[in-house]
């Protein structure tokens, strides 16, 4: 076992396949983390519970509820580094959790939900948002990163998924948000 682990929290439909966590569990891998991935299974289609705020609540704590239970059996004192890497939902869980188990993770957190903000505190790591993300406001979301001395970047014309729809842009995006992981990792 290696003295490093990272934890892969994904978004509803941002699985870790897709780039920012597919990428993000490379370079982890690289440098001798162990790696975890943690599912979700929702009663409901997301669609159906988009906009109403008790299905959402519902869903995240039914989400956080699955998560206790997969991560049950790490010892995360056995590692002298454990990063928690969240894609949307998934950072919201990700802190959730470093704050209910009073863990020192560090958080990546890739386009969190107004939600992450309410578990996140003084962390190492870092929040990456789209200025173009329709899930979580730019300016809230910059407020309260300065409130809560979290270190952030925000991607010019970014969407949920980080991508702003030209190609060329979203992969040099992607390589500067790799850079920044790698510096962290």
């Amino acid at each position: 076992m290696s003295k490093k682990l990272a934890v892969v929290f994904p978004g509803i439909g941002y699985h870790s396949d897709k780039p920012l966590l597919y990428y993000s569990k490379k370079l982890a891998k690289n440098k001798n983390y162990d790696i975890v991935e943690v599912t979700y299974n929702f009663k409901e289609d997301f669609s159906a519970i988009k906009g109403d705020a008790n299905k959402m609540q519902e869903a995240f704590d039914d989400a956080f509820c699955q998560v206790v239970e997969q991560l049950k059996s790490i010892a995360f004192t056995d590692y002298e580094k454990v990063a928690f890497i969240g894609k949307s939902i998934g950072t919201a869980i990700a802190a959730r959790y470093n704050m209910t188990y009073e863990l020192d993770a560090d958080m990546i957190v890739f386009t969190p939900i107004e939600q992450t903000f309410a578990f996140i505190n003084n962390c190492e790591g870092m929040v990456f948002h789209g200025s173009a993300d329709p899930l979580c406001d730019t300016d809230m979301c910059i407020q309260l990163c300065q409130e809560l001395s979290l270190t952030y970047a925000v991607i010019p014309d970014a969407n949920h998924s980080l991508e702003t729809g030209n190609v060329k842009t979203d992969i040099a995006n992607l390589n500067g948000v790799m850079s920044i992981l790698e510096g962290i990792l």
